[in-house]
């Protein structure tokens, strides 16, 4: 396998494609409410935000943000999970690739980003960051949530992936123009060495 741009995309949607209807029915239960919380307190002021759901998948949590008052947009690059969040939520879902990005500017109170990034590879990492960065209004926030590890990249299995550390993660963050609200480790309450999942929250400044 290459590490070619176009070789990564195109291998790891067509893994996501062919275990959509599973990847569906081992996600569709897990809770991620801390995750939700953590976004949605870090967001300023009051009322219905608007909430850019990066990496939606079917839309388990659009519906969970729909379901708050909120107003949620789905954004993923596989038709079918698109397809199964538009029909599930009835909101807007919009079809990109995380490496070719149309977003508006100044638009969204939060960007949730649960299990996304890290597909992202680290050559390009800064320049998402920096879009997810400018579709955020002023002091809006962003979520993400990614596997850890010690800062290496590659394939695992049919599937691409970049595993930062904390310090790596928060050096691309603050590149993009971000500050550091809060971190945890995930799931919570068990050893270190059994928290896989790095969470962090940031504010765009």
């Amino acid at each position: 396998m290459t590490n070619d741009k176009t070789d990564i995309t195109t291998r790891t949607l067509a893994d996501y494609t062919a275990t959509a209807e599973r990847f569906w029915q081992g996600t569709k239960d897990h809770d991620v409410s801390q995750n939700v919380t953590a976004l949605l307190d870090a967001i300023e002021g009051d009322g219905s935000y608007t909430i850019l759901d990066f990496g939606c998948g079917p839309g388990r949590d659009l519906l969970a943000f729909q379901s708050m008052g909120h107003i949620p947009v789905g954004l993923d690059a596989m038709l079918p999970f698109v397809e199964k969040a538009r029909a599930m939520v009835g909101c807007e879902v919009w079809q990109q690739n995380f490496l070719s990005l149309d977003l508006p500017d100044a638009h969204f109170d939060g960007v949730f980003a649960n299990a996304s990034l890290f597909h992202v590879p680290s050559a390009d990492l800064l320049r998402v960051l920096s879009e997810l960065h400018a579709t955020l209004k002023p002091r809006g926030v962003l979520f993400a949530s990614n596997p850890r590890g010690g800062n290496q990249e590659g394939w695992n299995g049919a599937r691409y992936g970049a595993y930062h550390d904390e310090d790596a993660w928060s050096a691309y963050c603050e590149n993009a123009g971000f500050t550091l609200i809060d971190h945890y480790y995930r799931p919570p309450g068990l050893p270190r060495e059994q928290q896989p999942w790095l969470a962090t929250v940031w504010r765009k400044i």
